[in-house]
């Protein structure tokens, strides 16, 4: 069994601690994709702060989680549609589709036990898979609070101010208060009775820059086929 995950890895532990020790005598925090118990456990015994995706934990791991005090970064978006799309769709291969769910169903457990026990958590989408854009992270607060179970409020808290501390750049940006960057949207309706408010976006301001009624290039067929997963 040792020697299974060890072939596994894409990393030694030895050297996980040698990039992790080197970043933070530099001031960086590190991050670790992983989506396998194994690899979770891996990162935070050897000093990484957030681990993005996660998988499903157990005792051990949530000890881990909290004596380091990393984050999880919760992605949704990207394992939804190998795990829920018709295959003739996605092209999924049976296979693909039996894992992406497996991916699916850890990161979702992960951001749920990361809540019940006081692990913080973020929000992230993995912009660049597939049927995933750059101007649709709105999404995955919608999925944070259909599969999560949390308030809109809470979802946009994560996506801001959580986020922001995830990066460590709390202090700047995240949240409106005296003495912070102007980074704020507007939206048309309010996003605390239905998060898919954020989709029309009347005004962006980034660092004080205003941008009014922004108006990106759409997929609509993307749009289509990942709308039905909103409600």
């Amino acid at each position: 069994m040792q020697e299974a995950e060890e072939k596994t890895r894409q990393m030694k532990p030895e050297m996980v601690r040698a990039v992790c020790d080197e970043a933070h005598r530099l001031g960086y925090p590190v991050a670790a994709h992983t989506e396998s118990p194994e690899g979770v456990k891996v990162a935070l015994e050897n000093g990484v702060d957030s681990i993005e995706h996660g998988a499903k934990m157990d005792e051990e791991t949530i000890r881990l989680y909290k004596e380091r005090g990393a984050f999880v970064c919760t992605t949704i978006s990207p394992a939804l549609p190998y795990a829920l799309f018709d295959p003739a769709i996605s092209g999924a291969s049976e296979k693909d589709q039996y894992n992406g769910r497996i991916v699916f169903d850890g990161v979702v457990e992960s951001a749920r036990t990361a809540l019940a026990n006081g692990i913080p958590v973020g929000l992230g989408n993995d912009v660049g898979c597939p049927y995933i854009t750059q101007y649709d992270f709105w999404r995955e607060l919608c999925y944070f609070h259909k599969y999560c179970g949390v308030s809109n409020q809470f979802a946009l808290h994560t996506a801001t101010l959580r986020n922001a501390r995830l990066a460590g750049v709390g202090d700047v940006t995240g949240s409106i208060e005296a003495g912070k960057s102007a980074d704020f949207i507007v939206t048309r309706k309010n996003p605390l009775d239905d998060l898919t408010a954020l989709r029309q976006l009347e005004l962006v301001v980034c660092r004080g820059r205003a941008v009014h009624k922004p108006a990106p290039k759409r997929n609509k067929t993307v749009d289509a086929l990942l709308d039905p997963y909103l409600a």
